[in-house]
Formats: C-alpha cells, sequence, structure tokens
C-alpha cells in the first residue's frame, strides 16, 4: 500500500520512557506512528496501549542491515515518512579508570550509529517539508564525572542535527535536536547504579535543578512535537533544551 492519506511517523525506541510519550503525543496529533524496539515483552505493552495507529518493528538500530529492512518494510506498506524522531539510546555511569573497550563501542553502536542510520534510512522515504528529530541530552552541554563516554555520544548527535540539517535543508528537510534534561524514566534505572546510589543521585539532581523536580516524558515528547509540525517550519539545526534550566544557569 502507498498512500499519503494519513502522515506517518518513526519513532525509534518507541517501547518506554521519552519513546513512548513521543509516539502517544503523535498519535493524538493524527500520526500513524512505527514504532522500534528490542525486548519483545516491551513491544506487546506497548502495541497493546497505543491501539490500531501504531505498529511495531523489532529492530536493532545499531545494525546497518536491520535498519534497512526496517525502511525496506516502511516503504512497501506506507511509501513515506513525514516525521522521523531518533530516540533509541542506551547509557552507562563508570569511572575513567573502569570504561571499558567494549563500553565505548556499545554506546557509541547504539547512541551514534543506529540515530545516523536511522536518518540515513530514512532520508530517501521524506518528501520536502519532513522533519527529523534527534534525541541527545543537556550533558552533551555539562561536565559531569563518570558520564565521559554517554556525555560524548551525546554530542556527537548534537553534531549530526547541525552537519546532517545543513545536508538535507536543500531537500527541504528539516533535522533537529531536543536535549532532555533529567526526566522520570526507567532510563536512570538502566544507569548500572544500586537504588541507594539512585536515590542519592535523584536528591542531588533535584536540588541542582532551577525548577527544583524532574521532567516528564510528556514535557519531552511536547518539544518533539513542536519541532516536528508546521509550527517549526523555519527551524533547522537546532537544539532545544528540556532540562528546568539545569545546564543554561
Amino acid at each position: 500500500m502507498n498512500t499519503k492519506t494519513r502522515r506517518v511517523a518513526l519513532v525509534t525506541g518507541a517501547t518506554t520512557g521519552i519513546g513512548l510519550a513521543v509516539a502517544r503525543k503523535l498519535i493524538a496529533d493524527g500520526y500513524t506512528v512505527i514504532g522500534t524496539g528490542v525486548n519483545d515483552g516491551r513491544i506487546a505493552e506497548a502495541t497493546s496501549e497505543l491501539g490500531a495507529n501504531a505498529q511495531f518493528i523489532k529492530a536493532d538500530f545499531s545494525r546497518a542491515e536491520a535498519v534497512k529492512a526496517v525502511f525496506d518494510a516502511i516503504g512497501r506498506e506506507h511509501g513515506h515518512i513525514d516525521v522521523l524522531v531518533a530516540n533509541a539510546g542506551i547509557g552507562t555511569v563508570a569511572a575513567l579508570e573502569d570504561v571499558t573497550e567494549a563500553d565505548i563501542d556499545r554506546l557509541f553502536s547504539i547512541n551514534f550509529k543506529g540515530a545516523f542510520f536511522a536518518v540515513q534510512g530514512g532520508a530517501p522515504l521524506m518528501d520536502r517539508g519532513s522533519s527529523i528529530v534527534l534525541l541527545t541530552s543537556f550533558l552533551n552541554e555539562t561536565g559531569t564525572p563518570g558520564f565521559s563516554i554517554l556525555s560524548a555520544t551525546k554530542a556527537a548527535v548534537r553534531s549530526l542535527a547541525r552537519t546532517l540539517g545543513a545536508e538535507l535543508a536543500p531537500r527541504g528537510i528539516r533535522v533537529n535536536a531536543v536535549s532532555p534534561g533529567p526526566i522520570s524514566t526507567p532510563f536512570h534505572s538502566k544507569l548500572g547504579l544500586t537504588d541507594v546510589q539512585l536515590s542519592e543521585a535523584a536528591s542531588g539532581i533535584e536540588a541542582a535543578v532551577p525548577m527544583g523536580r524532574f521532567g516528564e516524558a510528556g514535557e519531552v515528547a511536547n518539544a518533539v512535537l513542536f519541532l516536528a509540525n508546521e509550527g517549526a517550519s523555519f527551524i533547522t539545526g537546532t537544539e532545544l533544551v528540556v532540562d528546568g534550566g539545569l545546564s543554561q544557569f
């Protein structure tokens, strides 16, 4: 089927947290959402929650061949993509002495290669007026001990918004970044910290955020939706920071 009767959005890493919140917002705004994930159980839960206007494809976007298969399937069924949100990512905390080559390869493979391959695969299916939103992090602006590799991957993704934004501008495709700060999502539980360490870190972060709290995934999704739609039609290459002022003051 090749039809443009409904706008189509692809959201990578759409089964939990910010990705799931973005998928909800896009569906509410009239999009058909294709989400990706790697965990069968979370894919099933997200599919059940989001309903008929969402479909999920199991895919690891750090692998070029898997990305190609996803876009081949989207091309056959939908023929186009209006919005691409590269959200999939992971994070670990490790002191300088503890970082391994495997840590570096894994984080750059998923966080950077995954975002790049998403744009590389999706752009041929996008027409003038389409939008790409890359999820980065406030860590690309701050020096945070233990987050050296994660921060570097997010800075690299921020750079992609500029370079690929410039490259795709003549084709009428906008590329921007959304930079979340501390957000209440399952992501923090995946950093490899104990419950006590997480609690201590959360208290310290809340005290440092000028607005005095963690953000919510839906607040980040609002920023993504703005950059995705016509209200941001003259915005490209930029970064919209959603961090309660943490990196700004």
